[in-house]
């Protein structure tokens, strides 16, 4: 039995290191992931009390059918853990906004609903977010620009997220967008 220093490979492969191009994008897009979440955020609490993350859940209710969801559906489309989604759906609980209960199909899977509240809430909140979004991400972009980064993004969720498990989750609804 060997020790740690023989699983070293004597000859690692190259790293593919990034041109100056490339280097310049990507810490682009690690300033954006850092700084727009920020910005999206600040604008929520201050036009509607509420986290992005809230406001993320809220609108994901309102799009899908009857305005409902199971937990662990949207925990996927949140990219986050059930105990986050539980703590935060709980929150929206206590305002009115969502009410919880077990799927009548299988008692092991809990629905999350959107209440008449709740859709208000989206109701009233989306056109400032709406307006964040435009001026944060979409005024500084022409037309061609605006296909550009929806290709490039388009191109990256496809590595991420191979089996579209987010993108099947967005349904066309009569729900405000965003």
């Amino acid at each position: 039995m060997g020790d740690a220093v023989d699983a070293v490979d004597p000859d690692p492969p190259e790293a593919r290191w990034l041109d100056e191009d490339e280097r310049a994008a990507w810490l682009d897009l690690v300033f954006l992931t850092n700084l727009l979440p920020a910005a999206l955020d600040a604008q929520l609490q201050r036009d509607a009390g509420l986290t992005h993350f809230d406001y993320m859940v809220l609108s994901q209710l309102s799009e899908a059918p009857e305005r409902r969801a199971r937990m662990s559906d949207l925990a996927t489309g949140t990219s986050a853990t059930l105990s986050r989604l539980s703590h935060v759906v709980a929150k929206l609980e206590r305002r009115g906004w969502v009410e919880r209960s077990t799927s009548p199909t299988d008692r092991r899977t809990t629905i999350a609903s959107l209440t008449d509240a709740g859709w208000r809430k989206v109701v009233d909140t989306a056109p400032g977010h709406v307006e964040a979004v435009r001026t944060l991400v979409l005024d500084p972009l022409d037309a061609t620009q605006v296909r550009q980064l929806r290709d490039a993004c388009s191109a990256i969720v496809d590595r991420l997220d191979p089996d579209d498990r987010l993108r099947s989750l967005v349904a066309d609804h009569d729900a405000p967008s965003v």
